[in-house]
């Protein structure tokens, strides 16, 4: 539909990896088993934060929030991504591609401020154990969660509608799904507005928290490095192993996508970044904060002993 001079595009065509046909059954195969899994895994650990009581404390809240996160996340482009990928029809509406464009920036953005936050919550819990109850009570705990989601949706808010402001001069977005900068890249003449948002939101969103959590564990392995016993050293690294882990390969990704030089132009790269970024990482969060948590396997094992088909096992 065209305007007096900008045409209004109804539609948008995601062109994904169709310029690899024998590719994308591979894609589709790789991105519904991690896609499952990443739902199974968040969806369990959400579960078990709130039935267990022993995972009633700061951290588990924090990690119940950002499981919920990573499936929102991941459902925001995946079931497109799957859709698309068997379909000669790669189109999505307007309003729902920008309906994924904000899903995926607030998401994306409040994890980052989650990250930050977990940081400090590690870094009360090994340099000031004493006063960590009353430091990160439940309420204060409610409040700094609270805090990430309104930055996050209001800043992804905020891009979003500028963003849809900008005139595009095309429908064909070079990316298997509504990705901001693909979408911008659409546009008929550059948004020095738009430019400048995105510069503030990004230094906001990943340099600012990524320096608050290197202050944190800066102040973490300076409290551990001076701890006596071998025993007590271990036993404070792993109670942040899992959160770090989970920082380095975030932060890894988003700052590989969006803060690179703009005369960079490798899209194909792009794609497989953003598909690593979408699906794996989510997919990673659960079992990393598993695999060496006592907590959370005996409230898994728990769980599962609970469930029918378990009973009816032991029956038989």
């Amino acid at each position: 539909m065209k305007g007096d001079n900008v045409t209004i595009w109804n539609f948008f065509i995601l062109e994904g990896f169709s310029r690899y046909p024998k590719l994308e059954i591979v894609l589709f195969v790789f991105s519904l088993v991690m896609y499952l899994i990443t739902l199974m895994g968040n969806s369990t650990l959400i579960l078990i934060t709130i039935t267990d009581s022993r995972l009633r404390t700061p951290m588990y809240l924090f990690l119940g929030n950002l499981s919920f996160m990573d499936i929102c996340y991941t459902s925001a482009s995946i079931p497109t991504l799957l859709v698309n990928l068997l379909s000669s029809q790669k189109t999505i509406l307007s309003s729902g591609c920008a309906a994924q464009m904000y899903l995926s920036l607030a998401m994306g953005s409040t994890e980052c401020v989650l990250l930050a936050v977990m940081a400090y919550d590690r870094y009360v819990a090994i340099c000031n154990p004493l006063r960590y109850p009353v430091i990160m009570s439940r309420q204060v705990c409610v409040q700094m969660a609270s805090v990430s989601w309104v930055t996050g949706c209001l800043t992804a808010l905020l891009e979003t509608s500028f963003a849809l402001q900008v005139p595009l001069c095309g429908n064909l977005i070079d990316h298997f799904t509504c990705e901001i900068l693909a979408v911008l890249k659409l546009a008929c003449a550059g948004s020095l507005l738009m430019d400048m948002i995105m510069l503030v939101v990004s230094v906001l969103l990943l340099p600012i928290p990524m320096l608050l959590i290197c202050i944190s564990y800066g102040f973490i392995l300076s409290t551990i490095l001076r701890i006596s016993s071998a025993e007590g050293r271990s036993k404070a690294f792993s109670t942040c192993g899992a959160h770090l882990t989970v920082v380095i390969l975030y932060y890894g990704a988003a700052l590989s996508m969006y803060l690179k030089p703009s005369s960079s132009d490798s899209q194909e790269i792009d794609k497989i970044i953003s598909l690593l970024y979408g699906v794996l990482t989510p997919m990673l969060n659960p079992i990393i904060y598993s695999l060496r948590n006592k907590e959370v396997k005996d409230a898994v094992k728990k769980l599962l002993s609970k469930m029918p088909f378990s009973q009816t096992r032991e029956n038989l």
